[in-house]
């Protein structure tokens, strides 16, 4: 993640979700609780939220926990970690201030490592966010997850026509709004309309010593589930 990037999150962590909220439709809160379902699927005892922002995947996560179950969720910004450990239902969340690029965990630690709508930030170059991912895959215990939730490409060149037309239309416009942060939201329109096809990302887990990837794509590809697996 770039330090450009990095200076725009503290700016936008008091109207974080409710700008996500109001551009997706609501989708996103749909898209975080189905991930979050084919996370938890796996069972295990100890749980990641990487860039977990204002918390909302590792709530969902913590929901679907077993009693045994801890839920640990990091991030590099303090005021989003401050805002999700203020909200009620993050009681049981253990929130650790941490940059993913280097996370603060012995190799072998995790069952499950999630990431919900970072992976764009991450990905400053294609080398770079397989340093990312390759963090996570040595902090996962072997047979251990990754589950990633994030914007995709449409595969109907029509429908991502459509996408992108809405993506420069509203999300750059709303998202000022709201957040009265012009930067941010610009950086995110042009970031969505530039990521990564579902197999494209897919490679890029692979790359970064993964197996068993597969994806799943949501509204008519808008959005894309990707579960990968550490081997061992």
């Amino acid at each position: 993640m770039s330090k450009g990037v990095q200076k725009l999150f503290p700016e936008v962590a008091r109207n974080y979700e409710l700008v996500n909220h109001a551009m997706t439709l609501g989708l996103d809160i749909l898209w975080r609780r189905k991930t979050a379902q084919v996370a938890a699927n796996g069972g295990g005892s100890r749980w990641l939220d990487a860039c977990t922002g204002t918390g909302e995947m590792a709530i969902y996560l913590s929901r679907l926990a077993r009693h045994e179950t801890a839920v640990i969720a990091t991030d590099f910004c303090l005021p989003m970690i401050r805002k999700a450990s203020e909200k009620r239902e993050a009681r049981e969340i253990a929130f650790i201030l941490a940059d993913a690029k280097s996370l603060p965990f012995a190799d072998n630690t995790f069952d499950l490592v999630t990431m919900s709508f970072a992976t764009r930030n991450l990905n400053v170059n294609r080398s770079g966010l397989i340093e990312y991912f390759s963090e996570f895959h040595r902090i996962l215990k072997p047979g251990g997850r990754f589950v990633s939730i994030e914007t995709s490409q449409p595969p109907s060149r029509i429908t991502r026509k459509l996408f992108h037309l809405y993506v420069r239309l509203a999300v750059r416009p709303l998202g000022y709004l709201i957040s009265r942060s012009r930067a941010a939201y610009a950086y995110l329109s042009h970031t969505v309309q530039r990521f990564y096809t579902a197999d494209e990302l897919a490679d890029v887990m692979r790359e970064a010593g993964f197996a068993q990837v597969s994806f799943r794509r949501l509204t008519l590809g808008a959005a894309a589930i990707h579960k990968a697996i550490k081997s061992g």
